[in-house]
């Protein structure tokens, strides 16, 4: 069965975030990476490997070309996150989290997640629809079923 196709968002999103040179292209365009040559150099990943990587974020939507050129260069493209690629800024953030406590570095953190303006340190928290914090031991999850009902009481 097609990823895509699977009626569970968890499916859908494994068939665009198809493996970890997905996940840490993200990272590094999240840094600030750009062009194919950043990532590469960043990741140390092989030219074909990433050229297919970028193409299938391209295509669903998470990054985004964007035509550059440097003084005396051709043009090429860059590739800029989207809002659904920003989006998973949250992603990122949980799994960046979820590493530090549970898969622990002798060296300690490389990256923090922080705001903007003030530097300070965010983390993935879950909230029930009134904007309460819920602990994930508070959490299951629950089989819905195809009917309008069941649709319809899903919040998001």
């Amino acid at each position: 069965m097609n990823a895509l196709d699977s009626q569970c968002g968890i499916a859908r999103s494994l068939g665009v975030l198809s493996d970890s040179w997905n996940f840490l292209l993200l990272r590094e365009a999240l840094f600030g990476k750009r062009t194919f040559a950043q990532f590469r150099d960043a990741l140390g990943i092989a030219s074909d490997v990433l050229s297919t990587r970028l193409n299938t974020l391209v295509e669903h939507g998470v990054l985004e070309k964007v035509p550059y050129q440097e003084q005396g260069q051709r043009t090429r493209d860059a590739y800029e996150l989207t809002a659904a690629g920003n989006e998973l800024k949250l992603v990122l953030v949980a799994m960046q989290q979820w590493g530090e406590a549970n898969v622990p570095h002798e060296r300690g953190v490389s990256m923090l997640p922080v705001t903007r303006a003030s530097q300070e340190r965010v983390r993935a928290v879950l909230v029930d629809a009134s904007g309460v914090n819920v602990p994930h031991e508070d959490v299951d999850f629950v089989r819905v079923g195809d009917s309008a009902e069941a649709q319809a009481a899903a919040p998001y």
